[in-house]
C-alpha cells in the first residue's frame, strides 16, 4: 500500500496491510502506534471494529478484496481502476447491493478540482450539455491536444529474466488470482501497470481518472457503448504496449475518441451540431460562459464518503456508474488486445458473437482464489 493513503477527515486508521514487509513497515513507522499490522487482507475483515476499508492493491485484486469486504460487512473505497475486467466489476455491484454496502471509487473529477490538463472543473460542461447548448448526439475526444495523456510509458518489458524473489515480498500472494509468471521486480509494485494480468498500461492507470467525467458529462451512468474500436500495433500477450486510436459509440451516436498520438489537432474536448468546447472552456459558441453562469447546478450528490457512510447514503461515484466509467476501459482495453472493431450489449454486458473477447469479460482465476 501506498504510505499516502493513511489519513481521512472523519475516519481514524486502526490496521494498514501489505504482502511486502518493507512497505508494510514503512506504513506502520508513519502510523498511530496504536495501529496493527497485517500480511493477510483476511485478517483485516475480520476485525469487527473496522467499519471502512480502502484497497489500494494492483487492480487485479480489487474484485476479490471488495466481494470479500461487502460480505463481511465493510464500507468500499477502492482504487482505480474499479476491476480489472467486466465480469469482476459486475460481481463487485451485485456484492455490494446484495449486502447493503457503502462504495466508493477514488477518482473525483466528476464533481471536484479541474479536470486534469482540461484547465477546468466539468460541472460548466455539465450544464451546457444537459441544457442543450452543444446540440445532441456529441463526440468527446481525449488526447494530449484537449489536456491529457495516457501514459505509454507504463508499458510491460517483452522479455523479463527470472530473477530470486527478494526476501521482504511474498510473491505467491501478491501474485494471487493472476496467472504464475516467475519473478522479476518489473511484474510487481509500480511497474506492475505494464502487464495485462495486472492492469492494463495507461488506459488501467489513467482511464477512469479521464473517462469516468466523460460518462457523467453524456448522462450514461447507467449504459455502455455497443461498438469499440481500436487502432494500434499488435499486442504482447502479456506487456501492454501503446495504441494510437481507440474509438467507443453509444446507441445514440454519441462518440469518445481515445487519440493516443494526439494526432487530432484541431479536436474539440467536446462538440455536438450547435457547438465546441474546447480546452480553458474555449468555445465556438458565442457567449458560452455567460450563458452558462446563468444556468442552475447540476443536482448534488454525496461528496464525502466519510458522511455517506455515517447516513448510509449511496455516494455520488458508487458501485454502479463507477463500474459503467471501468467498463469504458476494459472495453478500449480489450479492443486494443485483440486489434479489432467489437460489438456490446450494453444490458447483458457481453460482446455480441464474439467468444474471443468473452473470454476477457471473465478471465479464470488461479486456484484457490475465486468469487
Amino acid at each position: 500500500m501506498g504510505t499516502e493513503h493513511l489519513q481521512y477527515p472523519g475516519s481514524r486508521l486502526l490496521a494498514v496491510c501489505d504482502v511486502d514487509s518493507g512497505h508494510l513497515r514503512a506504513a506502520l513507522d508513519i502510523a498511530d502506534p496504536a495501529v496493527q499490522g497485517y500480511r493477510d487482507f483476511r485478517e483485516v475483515l475480520d476485525r469487527t471494529d473496522i467499519d471502512i476499508v480502502h484497497i489500494v492493491t494492483p487492480p487485479h485484486w480489487h474484485a476479490l478484496i471488495s466481494v470479500a469486504a461487502a460480505e463481511a460487512g465493510k464500507d468500499i473505497w477502492c482504487e482505480k481502476p474499479m476491476t480489472r475486467t467486466i465480469g469482476e466489476g459486475i460481481k463487485v455491484v451485485e456484492a455490494v447491493q446484495r449486502n447493503g454496502r457503502i462504495f466508493r471509487v477514488n477518482t473525483w473529477f466528476r464533481f471536484s478540482d479541474d479536470f486534469y490538463g482540461l484547465g477546468m472543473p466539468v460541472k460548466p460542461i455539465k450544464k451546457a450539455v444537459a441544457h442543450g447548448l452543444l446540440g445532441w448526439p456529441l463526440k468527446v475526444t481525449v488526447s494530449g491536444v484537449t489536456g491529457f495523456d495516457w501514459k505509454f510509458f507504463w508499458s510491460g518489458k517483452t522479455f523479463l529474466p527470472p530473477q530470486p524473489v527478494p526476501p521482504e515480498l511474498d510473491y505467491e500472494f501478491w501474485l494471487g488470482p493472476a496467472p504464475f509468471k516467475p519473478y522479476h521486480p518489473h511484474r510487481v509494485h509500480t511497474s506492475f501497470r505494464g502487464y495485462w494480468d495486472y492492469d492494463g498500461g495507461g488506459l488501467g492507470d489513467m482511464g477512469m481518472h479521464y473517462l469516468d467525467p466523460v460518462q457523467y458529462l453524456l448522462d450514461k451512468d447507467g449504459t455502455s457503448p455497443v461498438e469499440v474500436e481500436a487502432d494500434g500495433p499488435q499486442q504482447h500477450p502479456d506487456a501492454c504496449g501503446s495504441w494510437r486510436r481507440v474509438r467507443l459509440r453509444y446507441e445514440d451516436g454519441c462518440e469518445i475518441i481515445l487519440d493516443g498520438e494526439s494526432r487530432d489537432t484541431e479536436a474539440a474536448f467536446i462538440e455536438g451540431p450547435a457547438g465546441k468546447i474546447f480546452k480553458d472552456f474555449c468555445s465556438d459558441i458565442p457567449g458560452l460562459r455567460e450563458k452558462v453562469a446563468s444556468l442552475p447546478d447540476p443536482q448534488s450528490e454525496p461528496e464525502d464518503f466519510a458522511e455517506a457512510v455515517r447516513k448510509r447514503r449511496r455516494f455520488a461515484l458508487n458501485e454502479e456508474n463507477g463500474h459503467r466509467s471501468c467498463t469504458l476501459v476494459n472495453l478500449a482495453k480489450i479492443a486494443v488486445r485483440l486489434g479489432r472493431g467489437l460489438r456490446f450489449d450494453p444490458i447483458s454486458q457481453r460482446f455480441v458473437g464474439d467468444e474471443e473477447a468473452n473470454r476477457l469479460v471473465d478471465e479464470p482465476m488461479r486456484a484457490p482464489w475465486h468469487f
